[in-house]
């Protein structure tokens, strides 16, 4: 092995009786100054690992800072009649400063980090969000390794809930993983509530854990927990990659089960197996995945196609399950000229200007398909799962499409479960419906949409000196979106709002639907700007949602993420007193201590903007949308108006 001298020091830079820490490549040295003599030894304790930089000399020894071993500071050796030494080097003082002599690196070995690595990318998995720590530097060095190679995007965050949040909002708009990444205890166990968020709205993500060195585990080291155990519960598949084990089969087994079962899968790497040489060859799904667009058994698409043909007023209702196939779904629509309602996870599937949109059904939804709800003599389901809040009336005949068999009659049986894809089921039945003739209900949706938008012009003038009413921000923000705008909304008042007011075009709305994870909104947008889609981004919130992981605005500066984050702003934790009030309670503890949010957007990195008056809103939101990088738009908001 050859060796090179590097300059690690200047004259008079390090003072007599001190210790400093000199980095030279991959080389970390303890560096000393002892008499008069220079000393450089390899920075790491041999018996801890202990940094030895940090340490102090004392009399004539140099003692490590964790556990108080002595060495000689010029030669390494301990005191009798201890033997074990860290690594010294020769030093040379020259006439431009002090200088060691060091080896030259070794190349990088490929570990099995690489090769896991490389299988996660062949599965399509290229986009990871998490924070690196002392439990997965092996693992992340494999990932900073596919970086540099241009094979993946890692964003790392101010805290791992963000992380999960980010990838679970990514695979909710994706339909394939990211990856969030944590070290092993706190690391991993931050990634749960963005996990479950994932595991109950379907979305495929893949969860990556650090864990404390094999011989330390069970044992109640530092940061020891059972981290299969902690994530039994929301990863349909959760394995540790032990010494022995095929690393690249686990690798493929959690894409597999990420992508196919759309649900979380997990994977823990003890800190030493992580760096262990591999020349072991990645993989991927070829030949492991197959096509899912199965067709409906004939016997319950002809039972559909007979309630179908005899119904004179049909609702379609839509789900989030049939976000990939509304083409047909539409067309299916028209042919029967039935309005078309979603659940408020579908919003946006269907345009409000369509002729057969009438909006969001259900708690967050809009007077124009409740009312055909109740006009209805056949409700037609597709992809939704029938959630309390909804609002799908259980006494109606129902036709429910759905490719899980778990999903059909959930909470009360239907008239007609057809278990199939979704859009091939619909093209099943518009191919087989006979020729009808049936009432157009176009001029009935234009005739609801024309009270309702009346009621909301009415509603978005409503001023009680206040702040803006919620009428007036989300009709701003209908004009304002481009109409194929990505739009991440929170948990809240200002999530109700959204769903009654916003009008969308052909936007696509991510939301922490069943779960209904306050702090989602933002961390979500996060997701979806990763996802290079070239989409307008755009997050809603309350100030108690944004306040969850508000930091993360640090990250979307550091990453120049294109972002319009909205901000209702309120003072208060709304809904939680709307619910005090609605449960017969005083109204407690729901006031909350806000910043001037559009300064501290400023501190962060980013653009802020304060609306306090309806006639800026336009105009901000505007020059908001139109800057190139992460933007807050403060907006003073009445929790009395929503």
């Amino acid at each position: 092995m050859t060796e090179q001298a590097h300059k690690i020091l200047d004259h008079g830079e390090l003072p007599e009786g001190r210790v400093t820490t000199v980095t030279i490549g991959h080389h970390t040295l303890a560096v000393t100054n002892n008499e008069g003599t220079y000393g450089c030894l390899d920075n790491k304790c041999p018996h801890q690992g202990g940094p030895l930089g940090e340490g102090s000399i004392e009399n004539g020894h140099l003692r490590c800072p964790w556990h108080g071993y002595d060495y000689d500071p010029t030669t390494g050796t301990p005191p009798p009649p201890f033997g074990d030494s860290p690594a010294c080097y020769q030093v040379e003082v020259r006439e431009d400063g002090i200088y060691a002599v060091l080896p030259d690196e070794p190349p990088r070995e490929r570990t099995v980090s690489d090769a896991m690595v490389e299988t996660m990318l062949g599965w399509g998995v290229d986009t990871v969000f998490g924070i690196v720590g002392h439990s997965n530097l092996g693992f992340g060095d494999a990932i900073r390794q596919a970086e540099l190679r241009g094979e993946l995007s890692y964003f790392g965050v101010r805290h791992e809930g963000a992380a999960a949040f980010a990838a679970s909002a990514y695979g909710k708009l994706m339909r394939r993983p990211a990856a969030c990444f944590g070290i092993a205890g706190p690391g991993s166990t931050n990634l749960l509530t963005g996990l479950y968020d994932a595991k109950v709205d379907r979305a495929p993500v893949l969860a990556l854990s650090g864990q404390v060195p094999s011989a330390n585990m069970g044992r109640g080291a530092f940061q020891d927990l059972d981290l299969e155990a902690a994530f039994a519960d929301v990863a349909r598949f959760s394995r540790t990659v032990h010494a022995g084990t095929d690393p690249v089969e686990l690798m493929n087994l959690a894409c597999k089960t990420a992508l196919v079962d759309s649900d979380v899968a997990h994977l823990v790497f003890p800190d030493e197996v992580q760096v262990q040489p591999s020349d072991q060859p990645a993989s991927g799904p070829e030949g492991r995945v197959g096509l899912r667009t199965f067709p409906p058994p004939e016997e319950s698409l002809e039972e559909a196609l007979e309630l179908l043909a005899n119904a004179e007023r049909p609702l379609i209702i839509v789900g989030a399950g049939a976000s990939h196939d509304m083409e047909p779904i539409i067309a299916l629509a028209e042919q029967v000229s039935a309005p078309v309602a979603t659940t408020f996870k579908a919003k946006g599937q269907i345009s409000d200007r369509h002729p057969l949109g009438c909006g969001v059904l259900g708690r967050s939804g809009t007077p124009v398909a409740s009312w055909f709800m109740n006009e209805s003599d056949l409700i037609v389901v597709f992809g939704a799962s029938f959630a309390n809040h909804t609002g799908i009336s259980p006494y109606k005949p129902i036709v429910q499409v759905d490719h899980d068999p778990m999903a059909i009659g959930r909470f009360h049986p239907v008239a007609v479960g057809v278990l199939g894809h979704v859009g091939v089921t619909a093209n099943a039945l518009a191919q087989a419906l006979p020729e009808t003739a049936r009432h157009n209900r176009t001029d009935d949706v234009a005739e609801r949409w024309s009270i309702w938008r009346e009621e909301k012009q009415a509603r978005a003038a409503d001023d009680q000196g206040k702040g803006l009413s919620s009428a007036a921000i989300f009709r701003e923000l209908s004009f304002a979106l481009d109409g194929d705008a990505i739009v991440s909304v929170d948990v809240g008042n200002n999530t109700y709002s959204f769903g009654r007011y916003f009008e969308v075009d052909r936007q696509t709305v991510l939301m922490s639907g069943y779960l209904g994870s306050i702090g989602f909104g933002f961390a979500g947008a996060m997701g979806a700007w990763a996802a290079q889609t070239g989409r307008q981004v755009v997050s809603v919130s309350g100030d108690g949602g944004f306040g969850q992981y508000a930091m993360e605005l640090t990250t979307a500066a550091k990453y120049g993420m294109n972002i319009t984050h909205v901000l209702l702003n309120n003072g208060e934790l709304g809904k939680i007193s709307k619910e005090q009030r609605s449960a017969d309670l005083d109204v407690w503890q729901t006031s909350l201590q806000n910043p001037n949010f559009a300064s501290f957007a400023d501190n962060c990195g980013a653009r802020g903007f304060r609306v306090e008056h309806a006639g800026q809103l336009g105009p901000m939101l505007a020059e908001a949308l139109a800057h190139d990088g992460p933007c807050l738009v403060d907006i003073v908001s009445d929790v009395g108006l929503i």
